[in-house]
């Protein structure tokens, strides 16, 4: 399939401005599906490199899903267009029974640790993404009708550390045995302000093939439904330069946020031991958006169950100020693996005892069983 011309080509100055800062790195990977968007990083990150005397190893990653009967050859035709460019590339398979439902999100998990392994073998502290501002708009929306908080809606980050994929906490504890430059791997997303149609024009005006998805515009994922609502949007003016204007500008206020949060962090708790915090009594007058992001940042410190969901924490912080409010102020919850008391006008978020698990004995078991069938 080829690419048509639907807009300006990337420049050769814009995409030194896109690689700005990357100079100096060792080496780089880039994830290279065959797509179209990441097939225009392939083409842009190798025609920039070859323009510098000195300047980061690239090496193209694709990770074979093996989730359609192209993929394989999808892959090849990568690594032919990366031989032809010069760059070095590896195929990297997943493995292994797939999951039934949810698989996008597998899928997802599966690729950031593929590629994260390719960049530890290759010393290379960065991998390069091909989020583009239409990735950008699509993620904004779909966390819109998640019900999503501010600092879900900021969308996609331009940078940020690379993902812990659910499930894989003792593959990274593995990754202990690294030094510790190797361990801190970082996402970057250079094209995140580019529309696509930019890229598509890119690989149009240098006549580069690219490999068609059609799960992209399957409407059993979610996705591609959204991409045919935004048609629609758009035409109302909530295009994707919109929603990307509205990432920026949450993401503004989100960041002013977190630092009134880290504020009232220094000057309303004592140390943050790991195991327990403690906040004065002027808790209760902080706003009430940095009193929750507060909370929840010492539930996620002490806590031993992972994220803490917004809706949950909203809860609990609002039984906390009812609570709060009476004369004998006295409550103490549960959640995400920490314990959080308020007693005496001094909240104490603290980690929680171990869940009891009741064991049953072999009679009371088959009594059980006994009855169930009667």
């Amino acid at each position: 399939m080829r690419a048509r011309t639907v807009d300006n080509p990337v420049t050769v100055s814009e995409a030194a401005a896109l690689f700005a800062g990357l100079s100096d790195v060792p080496a780089l990977v880039l994830a290279v599906s065959g797509g179209p968007d990441s097939t225009a990083l392939l083409w842009l990150a190798a025609r920039w490199r070859a323009r510098r005397t000195r300047g980061p190893a690239l090496i193209a990653v694709t990770i074979d899903h093996g989730l359609r009967p192209e993929s394989a050859r999808e892959a090849q035709a990568v690594a032919r267009l990366a031989s032809k460019l010069r760059i070095a590339h590896r195929i990297l398979r997943w493995t292994g029974k797939k999951p039934t439902t949810g698989i996008q999100e597998a899928a997802r998990n599966a690729r950031y640790r593929l590629l994260s392994k390719a960049a530890r073998d290759a010393d290379a502290r960065c991998i390069l993404t091909a989020h583009t501002l239409d990735d950008q708009a699509e993620t904004v929306l779909f966390r819109m009708t998640r019900g999503s908080g501010l600092t879900g809606l900021r969308g996609i980050a331009q940078q940020s550390n690379l993902p812990l994929p659910l499930g894989t906490e003792h593959y990274w504890r593995k990754v202990r045995r690294y030094k510790k430059a190797q361990r801190r791997l970082i996402l970057l997303r250079p094209f995140l302000d580019l529309p696509k149609s930019r890229l598509m024009a890119t690989l149009a005006a240098a006549r580069i093939r690219f490999a068609d998805d059609p799960s992209n515009r399957d409407p059993r994922f979610a996705r591609p439904r959204l991409r045919e609502l935004m048609r629609v949007l758009a035409n109302e003016g909530l295009d994707a330069n919109r929603l990307g204007l509205l990432a920026r500008r949450l993401t503004r206020a989100d960041n002013a946020l977190e630092d009134a949060v880290l504020k009232a962090m220094v000057s309303l708790s004592g140390p943050w031991n790991g195991t327990k915090i403690e906040f004065a009594s002027g808790y209760r007058e902080l706003p009430h958006e940095i009193g929750l992001r507060l909370l929840g940042r010492a539930i996620g410190w002490v806590g031993h169950e992972g994220p803490v969901e917004l809706g949950k924490l909203e809860n609990l912080f609002e039984a906390i100020l009812i609570n709060w409010s009476r004369e004998t102020a006295h409550f103490r919850r549960t959640l995400a693996g920490a314990m959080v008391t308020l007693s005496d006008s001094r909240l104490t978020v603290e980690r929680a005892p171990p869940r009891r698990i009741v064991r049953k004995s072999r009679k009371t078991q088959r009594k059980a069983r006994f009855t169930t069938a009667g």
